[in-house]
């Protein structure tokens, strides 16, 4: 799952100069062609540069630049050896955040795209540094006091109407993807990925992708989707204010609907407790996940039409995600980084997103879900005949 990108954590010391600094090799900077090109290419830009990781794992990487002045950028490039192209595109996402830069979406100001690959063996771009705090866990919202965390789930449904709100066209943007058929193609790809397990397709997720196919909405409109929407992929002020929305390499034109559902699994329990530990919805003074669909759904004007059926469905891809660190885990493909019991623990987690999105679809309405029209004609007939 993407990690969030922490471009800063407020209140630490400024940073040290780089000249002041020793110069120390970074996995994944080639410092000195790196440092030529900002120098050429990103306005304010002198060095020598302090390189610093700040994040990444299978996401895409994320340094901190320190400047000779003081002054901090910060680059993004692919993860170290990536294969898949698609997946960790640089240009898409500068071309994502160039195009929101016009609109009324928080998005950080990108500085310098080297999209070759030929100055750091992969390609790259620049973004200007922005201040605020990422808050994964409720621990994390202590730097935020309490009388302003409201706040900040106030902004995280009304920043995530804004993003829905973009026409993608007026802003460079309409060629980010197709346009109808998000579901349908979230799902095929996400069935490949289970049946390319190692172990065999889950049963348990294979039985859920059945149930879920002929239940999927139609898509009544297009829109921008980040794809991975949560409060720790944003950087809050201490005031609670969103000052920029991060880790847009999922974004993509489909539904909106699905941020919703997506959102909504990050928040949810069951009866073994929050889906995930210790998140930020449980401090003190936070949101609660209802005020936030409602907030969304004041500020949009959008109706929340077939949400069972979009939450089910996050449960499902989230399902087939930690299956599959379940399945390296239990193979052994790990290596030396897991401890016993790892992998059940992943399985258990899978086997908790399979059950609540079963939960979901039982009390999801009937008329909510797209059914052709002649399995409905069949379904009539066949009642008829047994009345």
């Amino acid at each position: 799952m993407p990690v969030g990108l922490a471009l800063s954590t407020s209140r630490t010391p400024p940073p040290t100069p780089a000249t002041k600094t020793a110069v120390t090799d970074v996995r994944g900077i080639d410092r000195e062609p790196v440092t030529a090109w900002m120098e050429a290419n990103v306005r304010g830009a002198t060095g020598p540069f302090d390189f610093a990781f700040i994040t990444g794992g299978h996401s895409n990487l994320t340094y901190r630049v320190t400047a000779a002045d003081s002054s901090v950028f910060v680059l993004r490039r692919p993860p170290l050896g990536a294969v898949i192209a698609s997946a960790h595109d640089m240009a898409r996402e500068h071309k994502i955040l160039t195009g929101l830069a016009h609109s009324a979406v928080p998005v950080p100001a990108c500085v310098g795209l080297e999209p070759t690959g030929e100055v750091n063996q992969a390609p790259f771009y620049v973004m200007e540094h922005v201040e605020g705090h990422i808050i994964r866990t409720a621990a994390d919202f202590e730097v935020v006091p309490v009388e302003h965390r409201r706040q900040a789930g106030e902004e995280l449904a009304d920043v995530l109407a804004a993003i829905h709100a973009v026409v993608p066209a007026e802003v460079g943007l309409d060629d980010l993807g197709r346009h109808d058929g998000y579901l349908e193609r979230q799902l095929t790809r996400w069935r490949g990925q289970l049946d390319a397990s190692p172990n065999g397709p889950e049963p348990g997720l294979v039985g859920l992708h059945d149930r879920l196919a002929p239940l999927l909405p139609a898509q009544h409109e297009t829109t921008i989707v980040h794809g991975d929407y949560r409060l720790d992929n944003c950087l809050v002020s201490e005031s609670g204010h969103l000052e920029a929305v991060l880790d847009w390499e999922l974004c993509t034109l489909g539904d909106p609907m699905a941020d919703l559902g997506l959102l909504v699994v990050y928040n949810s329990d069951d009866e073994h407790g929050p889906m995930l530990p210790d998140t930020p919805i449980q401090a003190d003074g936070a949101m609660d996940l209802a005020d936030t669909l409602a907030r969304y759904t004041a500020t949009s004007g959008r109706e929340l039409e077939h949400l069972d059926v979009h939450v089910a469905f996050a449960f499902w891809k989230l399902g087939c995600i930690i299956g599959g660190v379940a399945d390296r885990y239990l193979s052994g493909a790990m290596g030396g980084e897991t401890s016993e019991g790892t992998g059940e623990m992943f399985a258990f987690q899978r086997d908790r997103c399979t059950a609540a999105a079963h939960s979901r679809l039982d009390g999801a309405r009937l008329d909510s879900a797209r059914l052709d029209s002649a399995r409905l004609d069949d379904a009539r007939f066949d009642t008829a005949e047994q009345d």
